[in-house]
């Protein structure tokens, strides 16, 4: 979509004064458009879809001259980026703040937004196309949250930690007429500023001309000037793999990204896999006088020797010699080598995106992913936690956006100081007994506090280790009572009597 937008886009960037004076956006290193990126998210898209034209329409020839079919896809890219994002987030993860009142409200925000289900389901949108965004506004005196694919958005402006300014892009249909909107996220003199603009056209690969926003957005304001806002109140995630196609660029590549060729090779391994069984059926050839229709002497009906029908027969002209004889040409079929084939690119494959080989297997019915627990110190473990880090750090600052949405429109003050952090599921590390048994054996050699042990197990911050620990100690205590009281230790000590003495 970008690749016919982008040229019109620079041009309205150019009269709002964005752009000064240059013919291409990418000649300003302050705003990192790169017309390339995006093509490149074109590719991964289509190759996530299960459909990439340069790849899967394909030509072969027959004695009718050259055909056109398409090729089968194994889809492998949408298995990939489903697998890692369900191994980061599920519904077993906790978002936890320092502040417990702060931690109640902004989890019932996220749950009217049903954040675990579109979170979820935009970071696997994340994880194939290099990057997403989510955004916090006030719409209907509540605060939502939207989110929007990494082909969708532009960013403008960066630092070292996060894409400050960016641009949305939205498209839609009306009739004959196509309609882009672009709303745009930048700062100005120390204010946030959000501008919304609407284009008309008649063709799909023109922006058109700027048209009121009456049109189809009568309560959406022209330009909002906010300014109360400290930080941007949109959170660009990525996978946390380098950029090695634009160093440059602050945009995120595909888990895929660098497994184009394998990705490639294993459809056509799947599509001559599936072939192999059309093009090896069963055969038999027949002298073409077998087909001819004879005679029955008795009925007197015309008959033939073999089923026209049935496909399994191929009737050819055969020398004299063999002018009887039936043959069969039916040849094995290469299901094995085939099967072995698909595995080792699927290894392959699981190496260049981060799992343990061995994680997709096809037994020649579908792909499997492996479901057992895995070593913290595998690969797939190893990779989890690196992705984990830019997970959390986009949850921490879309609770900062909420936060500054809040603040401004008044739905609840600032908190002068408060810590999230999340508690990811790592069930599939090879025991959580384990981890386990490594802290008791930690504090108890004096090598680490109980508050970090308790934080390490349950993935709290500090302050909530700090107070479970005190609860623990209170309930210990309070076992240790009750057990003396049991036992009659709680009391003066009954005196045995003598045998002759009084009771």
């Amino acid at each position: 979509m970008f690749k016919s937008l982008l040229a019109k886009i620079r041009q309205v960037m150019y009269k709002m004064g964005i752009v000064k004076g240059i013919q291409k956006l990418t000649d300003k290193r302050e705003i990192p458009v790169n017309d390339e990126m995006y093509n490149l998210i074109d590719v991964w898209k289509a190759v996530y879809a299960g459909y990439y034209k340069d790849w899967h329409d394909t030509s072969y020839m027959t004695v009718n001259g050259k055909k056109q079919r398409k090729r089968a896809s194994m889809k492998m890219g949408k298995v990939a980026a489903q697998k890692m994002a369900t191994l980061i987030f599920n519904e077993k993860c906790e978002i936890n703040i320092s502040d417990t009142k702060l931690e109640e409200t902004i989890k019932d925000i996220l749950k009217t937004n049903k954040f675990n289900r579109e979170f979820r389901r935009y970071l696997e949108y994340g994880f194939a196309l290099g990057g997403m965004v989510m955004k916090a506004y006030f719409e209907n005196n509540q605060i939502k949250v939207s989110y929007t694919t990494a082909d969708c958005f532009i960013p403008l402006a960066w630092d070292n930690f996060r894409i400050t300014e960016g641009v949305f892009v939205s498209t839609f249909r009306k009739g004959e007429k196509r309609y882009t909107h672009l709303e745009w996220h930048i700062w100005e003199e120390g204010n946030y500023i959000v501008r919304n603009e609407l284009y008309e056209s008649s063709h799909d690969h023109e922006l058109g001309v700027k048209v009121s926003l009456d049109t189809h957005f009568k309560e959406l304001s022209e330009e909002i000037t906010f300014h109360e806002i400290e930080k941007t109140i949109f959170v660009y995630f990525k996978p946390n793999i380098a950029n090695n196609f634009d160093t440059n660029s602050p945009m995120g590549i595909s888990i895929f990204a660098n497994a184009l060729d394998t990705l490639k090779s294993l459809d056509i391994a799947f599509d001559s896999f599936q072939r192999e069984f059309a093009l090896g059926k069963k055969r038999i050839i027949v002298p073409t006088s077998a087909i001819k229709t004879v005679v029955d002497p008795q009925s007197g009906t015309m008959q033939r020797y073999f089923d026209s029908d049935d496909e399994v027969y191929e009737a050819m002209n055969i020398g004299d010699m063999d002018a009887e004889k039936i043959h069969d040409i039916s040849v094995e079929l290469r299901v094995t080598d085939h099967v072995a084939a698909i595995n080792a690119l699927l290894n392959i494959f699981a190496m260049q995106v981060g799992f343990n080989a061995g994680t997709f297997t096809f037994d020649g019915v579908g792909v499997k992913t492996a479901t057992e627990v895995v070593s913290e110190n595998s690969e797939t473990f190893r990779t989890k936690q690196d992705h984990e880090t830019n997970v959390e750090a986009a949850i921490q600052e879309l609770v900062e956006a909420i936060v500054e949405i809040a603040d401004t429109f008044n739905v609840f003050p600032r908190p002068a100081d408060y810590e999230v952090s999340v508690a990811f599921d790592d069930s599939i590390a090879e025991d959580q007994s384990a981890e386990i048994t490594k802290q008791i054996q930690l504090v108890t050699n004096g090598l680490n506090s109980k508050v970090r042990a308790i934080m390490k197990i349950h993935g709290l911050t500090e302050q909530e280790a700090e107070e479970l620990l005190v609860k623990i100690k209170e309930e210990q205590a309070t076992v240790l009572t009750e057990s003396i009281d049991m036992f009659g230790m709680g009391g003066k000590t009954p005196v045995k009597k003598k045998e002759g003495e009084q009771k």
